[in-house]
């Protein structure tokens, strides 16, 4: 015989159960506006479980889709590049993860530009989402929210930072002597706790702001530039349906990101995933906003 307290207690299970499964589908959407090809990476953080195994190739002016978990996930993406096979290795000359495509879970090498997000946290279910040049620069990137509730925005760095930056902090390809292909930090670069805020300088109030770090900050306010900095934009973002990461450097030059990859003469392009993708009329980046991945 079910007792009352036992049939109070079912049904506050399915309830839950209910509960967590209603919440919106968020999709994740990595887009490739450069004109070569590049191998987004995807590493979360303590605890949270691999998307998309950690890594994949993604073409020139392609995207690729997929579902984020249902629950509490949060992590970091970057874009890999200067991606070949030599000598029966696979090897990036940025952001690569030990030699591997999938990374699954590993870190990449720096320097990098950094989307870091978290998603469904909060009685309201908020997501929070930015860029961060704390580990240097190596793509421009945004990220963008889709028909979430709050204060929304886009945000990123759209500049090309490979072509202004200081020779100090300079990652050439072909041993140092070839292209400028990443573009370090102070901490990267000189390995002082100053610049790396470690020790003496782990903490908000000794932790500052350096001439290297100013210099990313200049060209991408709303970026992290250090550990203990904060971007220029705040946001409270509620139940998105998508966020959407660019890379966005075409033909060597810096473009202005649309919502969505399109042709710029109005043609539409085929996704990584074999989908339409057409040009968008909203403006990213009046002021530049918040990141893009």
């Amino acid at each position: 015989m079910v007792t009352a307290t036992q049939l109070f207690s079912r049904v506050l299970l399915i309830s839950c159960t209910l509960f967590q499964v209603a919440r919106p589908e968020l999709i994740i959407t990595l887009v490739n506006n450069c004109p070569f090809t590049v191998y987004p990476a995807i590493q979360p953080n303590a605890g949270h479980p691999v998307l998309e195994k950690g890594g994949f190739p993604l073409q020139t002016l392609t995207h690729r889709s997929f579902r984020a978990p249902d629950q509490h996930w949060s992590g970091r993406i970057w874009g890999r590049t200067g991606c070949a096979h030599s000598n029966g290795k696979f090897h990036c000359a940025t952001g690569d993860c030990g030699n591997r495509i999938e990374c699954n879970g590993l870190g990449g090498a720096t320097p990098s530009t950094l989307a870091q997000i978290t998603l469904h946290h909060g009685h309201k279910d908020f997501s929070s989402y930015g860029v961060s040049l704390v580990d240097g620069f190596n793509l421009p990137m945004t990220v963008t929210p889709h028909e979430g509730k709050g204060v929304c925005p886009v945000v990123g760095c759209k500049a090309d930072l490979l072509a202004t930056c200081p020779e100090k902090l300079q990652l050439r390809s072909m041993g140092g002597h070839g292209h400028v292909v990443g573009c370090k930090s102070g901490c990267e670069a000189f390995g002082t706790d100053e610049l790396c805020c470690r020790n003496h300088y782990n903490s908000p109030q000794t932790c500052r702001a350096s001439t290297f770090s100013d210099f990313f900050k200049h060209a991408c306010p709303a970026t992290s530039t250090y550990a203990h900095d904060s971007p220029s934009l705040m946001h409270e973002c509620s139940s998105p349906r998508e966020l959407k990461q660019n890379e966005i450097l075409k033909d060597n030059e810096t473009v202005v990101a649309k919502l969505d990859l399109g042709a710029e003469d109005g043609e539409s392009r085929n996704g990584g995933d074999g989908t339409s993708l057409e040009e968008s009329t909203d403006s990213v980046f009046e002021g530049v906003r918040y990141v893009h991945l």
